[in-house]
């Protein structure tokens, strides 16, 4: 079942178990909290009457939002004032809408770790039996979407630098004498 609240000048769709963040309200963590204005409220595709419907929450925190930057500026009149404010907000956990309550999870069963774990020639853990063991143990899984490009696992061999040229002949190794020689013979 959900309903859609409005408090704080602001409407959220909730179910029984969400977390929402609200306006402050009055209370401190643990209090238990009452919202009446309910104004849709639904189970699956039909909706319900809201006539007389309240939704049961708990306040979880009251905590404060990320703090924003007011600055003003006028320029070429050295006006600048710089204010900052963090808005006070509460956490809320939907407990009951109506007199249907927050229903609990149930504990999905464990995998059996006796079995062993199959393993490739090398003695390493397959890529299913790294995730099924992870599961047991609660470590962390490798991420399994694909990458565009893979990272290579090998350096590519560096190439042999090329050979330097042979030595020039005398003539084409410095020009620039030959051109002044050139330059200081007199014309006719």
């Amino acid at each position: 079942m959900f309903a859609v609240v409005r408090t704080g000048g602001k409407q959220y769709r909730v179910a029984p178990g969400d977390k929402i963040v609200v306006e402050k309200l009055d209370g401190n963590a643990g209090d238990r909290v009452t919202l009446g204005d309910v104004l849709l409220a639904g189970d699956g595709g039909s909706l319900k009457s809201t006539d007389g419907l309240t939704v049961a929450a708990e306040i979880v925190a009251q905590a404060k939002a990320d703090k924003v930057t007011v600055f003003k500026k006028r320029r070429r009149h050295n006006y600048r004032r710089k204010k900052g404010h963090r808005q006070q907000h509460t956490i809320l956990k939907i407990v009951a809408i109506g007199d249907q309550k927050e229903q609990k999870k149930a504990a999905a069963p464990k995998a059996e770790a006796s079995s062993p774990a199959p393993a490739n020639a090398d003695g390493k853990l397959t890529k299913g039996a790294e995730q099924s063991d992870a599961a047991v143990t609660g470590k962390p899984t490798e991420n399994p979407a694909p990458t565009e490009n893979p990272a290579p696992t090998e350096k590519p061999a560096k190439k042999a630098a090329p050979a330097k040229a042979k030595a020039e002949s005398g003539s084409t190794k410095n020009a620039a004498p030959a051109k002044a020689a050139a330059k200081k013979t007199p014309k006719k």
